[in-house]
């Protein structure tokens, strides 16, 4: 899982670099699938439920699942970047939103809150902890700093599958959930709205965007829960 992780963040690095006014998200999606073919992977949601793309790019008030396309990136948007790979039998998966060139102040705090979050998160993802206390770093820090969590989408345990049990919820509900025991990797994934949390899906059946249609970033990492505390996979040691 660590090597997997690796091509995700080696893959994604690629991208980040690449996100300049002018470029069009199918680009980017090319440019992913031909680096996951020549780690000798396969591309983790191409094919997942009949997605078609090896990437999920979405696009300001796109919260997550939008669809690669020839829409040109423009000066000022924000851009979630998601990537999966299956590598020897074990997935990596990894999200990072990236301005494109510069963006109004308003929404580099965004970014910026959305990463702390998924940082106070995985910071608490330590043996003995429950669940819940993921959760709750993450909603805590967004909700003081003024930004909603969509709660129709979760993190998810990973491993020979993208999508594992237990659901990592970016919010408290009730209980406390599992408690986090070494050996459990899990996909911590906060989704961060500007204004409201409610969200609705497109007509193309996967592109999750916004109801007031105000901007939404996300972050994910891939997090191993070890005796010495959270394993970062998707980032270099």
């Amino acid at each position: 899982m660590r090597e997997s992780n690796l091509i995700v963040h080696e893959v994604l690095t690629k991208l980040k670099s690449m996100c300049q006014p002018g470029i069009t998200t199918i680009e980017l999606d090319r440019v992913a699938e031909d680096m996951t073919l020549k780690f000798q992977g396969r591309p983790a949601f191409k094919g997942y439920h009949g997605f078609p793309a090896t990437l999920c790019t979405s696009i300001n008030e796109e919260v997550v699942h939008g669809i690669p396309s020839k829409r040109t990136l423009r000066e000022g948007d924000i851009l979630s970047i998601d990537y999966g790979i299956c590598y020897r039998d074990y997935y990596g998966d990894a999200a990072v939103t990236v301005p494109i060139g510069k963006i109004p102040e308003d929404l580099e705090f965004l970014l910026k809150t959305t990463q702390e979050c998924l940082m106070l998160g995985i910071q608490q993802a330590v043996p003995g902890n429950h669940l819940a206390d993921i959760s709750a770093a993450i909603q805590t820090h967004a909700e003081v700093q003024g930004f909603s969590l969509v709660k129709e989408f979760s993190g998810h345990g990973v491993g020979r599958s993208l999508h594992e049990e237990p659901v990592v919820l970016n919010y408290v509900a009730n209980g406390r959930g599992i408690q986090l025991k070494p050996g459990l990797v899990l996909a911590i994934e906060p989704m961060v709205n500007q204004g409201t949390d409610k969200v609705v899906v497109l007509k193309d059946g996967w592109t999750v965007v916004t109801k007031d249609k105000k901007c939404s970033a996300h972050f994910e990492h891939s997090v191993a829960i070890t005796d010495d505390g959270p394993l970062i996979l998707s980032l270099p040691e």
